[in-house]
């Protein structure tokens, strides 16, 4: 199980950095949201996956689960939803200015050469 979730959160953080490196907004905008998901991912991994435990310890409880993890990756969730309509405001607003949604703002003409 473990190696299923590492395998998980490798390929969600390699994927995200591909897209982060494009030359277009709308990628980098989708890699920044899968970075997120691996960033989640991991911290709920942190906190080991239990299943059937009490995330408060009782006295009749023999383990429990972490609480923390849970509660920083629902914070991770609210920001990262902020940040990706944040981001997506921003590059759309860009793109209106530039006529463009490379990165640097450069038009390509016909021969595929920036402007």
């Amino acid at each position: 199980m473990e190696a299923l979730l590492a395998g998980i959160i490798a390929s969600l953080t390699g994927c995200g950095v591909y897209l982060v490196l494009r030359a277009y907004t709308f990628p980098v905008v989708l890699g920044l949201t899968l970075l997120s998901y691996a960033v989640n991912l991991f911290l709920f991994a942190t906190g080991r996956l239990t299943v059937g435990q009490p995330a408060v310890i009782s006295a009749s409880a023999s383990g429990y689960a972490d609480p923390l993890p849970q509660a920083l990756v629902l914070t991770a969730i609210v920001i990262a939803f902020g940040m990706t309509a944040f981001v997506i405001m921003l590059a759309l607003k860009a793109r209106a200015e530039l006529g463009t949604d490379h990165v640097d703002g450069h038009r390509e003409d016909e021969r595929g050469q920036g402007a």
